[in-house]
């Protein structure tokens, strides 16, 4: 793939755009066909792209790789790093091809979803490529294909046939997702495919890996090991992200999350399985319950949807991001909007917009969130002391000095309207924290003598132009200096 920029693209003004305005929730926009070249993608992280998705539904390994070194490469062009999350196909549950690509099924109609079937479907049945339908279904369940729009009802299990009568008709083409109808397929988490693109993630460091359809912690934990194999040559640990799309996640939520770094409210998938009336309330569930748990959350599908092919989101759509924000998710993310859309850079920009306008509506109530509270370990106290602090002296800033981006977690769980800036010698740790809501990630390399290390990053602050003389703020560090896990430190600051 080609890195270097041309000198204008059609869809970029020769003028430069002026930077961003400061959003706490960060964006995750899918790389694909209509966002792919190389000034245009550099255009969408000036104009608020925090973390690019490369999606392994598509396409073959060398592909995913070259994307990776273009991000990496607009990237560095940006001035902006940003985090890479390679997201998993997970099991193929879809049906196989017709041979005129696509038939009109009537309601009442029967059709057989036969998993031995290997020529081409038509009006009466197609095949299958999840062999595992026959034995995960019964007489009397629902079927939902492609997103829900066709359901189908099960009569009878004959073999490897599944009989079936058309409950909702419509046009159904070529590998389809299916669906039953609260949750029940067996398919395993993670395919040999899976294995396979976790090895490619981890040649080009991906900072997240985002797992498909598990269903409980053990999926999750399999996942992690294959990273951790993957990537032992490099020492590279990303984060793991569980998509929630199975009704059977629902109930292992908080097992999920403790061996996760974060979830994503797949509501796609989670909608069919669950009935999309019960999506909202599951989401706010979702948000709260990662958040109190000290992990990430990713609010995904449709968020912008009608952007693929108009310029300004629908007023639903942008309530819709509104709330998410409000919510408190870390991110919202882009699809097909920014991977096949006519629009990727109007719509990254309108998102940006919503989510700043939504931020400053907040209202936070910081002391509640301390109320009732323990902390065992002294670099989350210290952590939770600079945010009570900022927030009562009004500092213009919190800055972490971190080496794994432990502190800038911490302090990112709570709602303040103070900016988070976290300061760190690991490139690796700076891309990470791109995920991280209202956290700004800056590459810093100290000094090992504490007050140097201090007067090093007052000086980088003021530089960026993030603080002047007079203003407060409040910066964390830990003595030895570098050492994980180490902060036990925290002073407040009058810049002279």
């Amino acid at each position: 793939m080609q890195e270097s920029a041309p000198d204008h693209h059609p869809s970029i003004p020769r003028k430069t755009r002026p930077m961003p305005t400061r959003r706490a929730t960060k964006i995750v926009a899918t790389l694909g066909p209509a966002s792919s070249e190389p000034a245009l993608l550099e255009a969408m992280i000036r104009a608020g792209v925090n973390v690019v998705r490369l999606n392994f539904s598509h396409g073959k390994a060398q592909d995913h790789i070259d994307r990776a070194a273009c991000v990496r490469a607009a990237a560095q062009r940006a001035g902006h790093e940003v985090a890479i999350m390679a997201d998993l196909q997970g099991p193929k549950i879809r049906v196989g091809k017709f041979a005129e690509g696509r038939v009109l099924l009537a309601p009442g109609a029967p059709f057989v979803l036969d998993a031995s079937r290997t020529e081409p479907g038509d009006i009466d049945g197609v095949g299958l490529d999840y062999k595992e339908l026959p034995h995960d279904v019964k007489g009397g369940d629902l079927l939902l294909l492609n997103d829900g729009l066709i359901v189908l009802s099960v009569d009878a299990v004959r073999g490897e046939q599944v009989h079936t009568t058309v409950k909702i008709g419509g046009e159904l083409s070529n590998n389809k997702g299916i669906n039953k109808k609260g949750g029940g397929l067996t398919a395993s988490a993670l395919t040999a495919k899976d294995m396979e693109d976790i090895r490619t993630a981890m040649g080009f460091q991906a900072d997240y890996v985002a797992v498909s359809f598990p269903k409980n912690a053990t999926d999750m934990e399999m996942a992690r090991q294959l990273c951790t194999v993957a990537a032992s040559e490099q020492r590279h640990k990303p984060g793991l992200i569980a998509k929630i799309e199975r009704a059977e996640a629902i109930p292992h939520l908080q097992a999920i999350l403790r061996v996760s770094d974060g979830i994503m409210v797949a509501r796609g998938d989670l909608a069919v399985e669950v009935g999309n009336a019960a999506v909202p309330a599951l989401q706010k569930k979702m948000i709260r319950m990662a958040r109190d748990m000290d992990k990430l959350v990713i609010t995904a599908t449709q968020m912008m949807e009608s952007m693929i092919t108009n310029p300004v989101p629908t007023r639903a759509e942008v309530s819709d991001v509104a709330n998410a924000v409000l919510d408190g998710t870390d991110a919202v993310m882009l699809s097909a909007e920014t991977a096949a859309g006519r629009y990727p850079l109007e719509t990254v920009t309108e998102m940006a917009t919503i989510c700043a306008a939504a931020e400053a509506a907040e209202e936070h109530r910081l002391d509640a969130d301390f109320t009732g509270q323990t902390f065992d370990r002294i670099d989350q106290s210290i952590a939770m002391g600079a945010l009570f602090t900022a927030h009562h002296l009004g500092a213009k800033a919190i800055v972490a000095m971190t080496d794994s981006g432990a502190t800038a977690l911490w302090m990112s769980r709570h709602g303040i309207h103070v900016p988070i800036y976290a300061l760190t010698p690991k490139v690796a740790t700076q891309r990470k924290m791109a995920m991280y809501r209202n956290v700004l990630p800056l590459l810093m390399d100290t000094s090992a003598d504490r007050d140097t290390a201090l007067a090093q990053a007052e000086q980088h602050l003021k530089s960026r132009g993030i603080v002047q003389q007079g203003d407060v703020y409040a910066i964390t560090c830990g003595e030895p200096m570098g050492a994980p896990g180490g902060t036990n430190m925290l002073k407040i600051c009058v810049v002279a």
